[in-house]
């Protein structure tokens, strides 16, 4: 699950307290979340940029799942107003290669061509993104696809509609530069739109908090 947002600049302390002690352990205790991670934006938008691992994409449409949504929290139920511009994707792992997250990420959102989708497809897990790893600086990348449509919750009501995520690139490693030159090169916006994507987005995020569900249980 894919989530990026802003928060109003007023909230954002109490969101990241909220978020860190409140928000990631209760996720994290649903059967079926793995891992949880939180990223700031260093360059772009918007602000905060939210993965969530789950073992099998059911895990999003679970009970447990749905009952947190629906029953929100005082805490959560305060902070859901202070959200803007929400978007939240249940998405498939189309392709992984590496291993691993660095703390700094580069998020690519876009849209393919319904005429190039096999093709942009094909380009990227075959030609662009598997030597990536290899390169200095970087560790692991990741393409993902809209699985699933995300149902309404209370969660939603309370903040606002959710807009969606159809395809995501998300490249991790450990130097800035490398992500950077990456961004204006192997995975520039123009070779993207040239094979067919529209709509591309690009920010540059550094990794704020990460939990997961050993450390909730533990």
């Amino acid at each position: 699950m894919l989530l990026s947002f802003d928060i109003a600049r007023e909230a954002i302390p109490e969101h990241d307290e909220w978020h860190t002690h409140e928000h990631l352990p209760e996720r994290l205790s649903i059967p079926g979340f793995v891992r949880g991670t939180r990223w700031v934006a260093l360059r772009g938008q918007p602000g905060y940029f939210v993965l969530y691992e789950v073992r099998q994409l059911a895990t999003l449409t679970s009970d447990a799942y749905r009952e947190r949504l629906n029953q929100p929290s005082p805490w959560t139920s305060k902070m859901m107003p202070h959200y803007r511009g929400m978007t939240r994707g249940f998405c498939s792992v189309t392709g992984s290669f590496g291993f691993g997250l660095g703390h700094v990420g580069l998020l690519m959102r876009f849209k393919p061509k319904d005429e190039a989708e096999s093709s942009l497809r094909k380009w990227l897990l075959e030609d662009a993104l598997p030597e990536l790893p290899s390169k200095p600086g970087i560790g692991s990348v990741h393409l993902f696809e809209r699985a699933l449509t995300p149902e309404l919750t209370n969660e939603q009501r309370i903040r606002g509609a959710d807009a969606g995520i159809d395809w995501a690139l998300f490249v991790t490693g450990y130097s800035q530069d490398a992500l950077t030159s990456l961004a204006h090169a192997d995975l520039a916006t123009g070779q993207l739109v040239e094979r067919g994507a529209t709509g591309v987005l690009e920010a540059m995020y550094r990794m704020d908090y990460l939990l997961t569900d050993r450390d909730v249980n533990a």
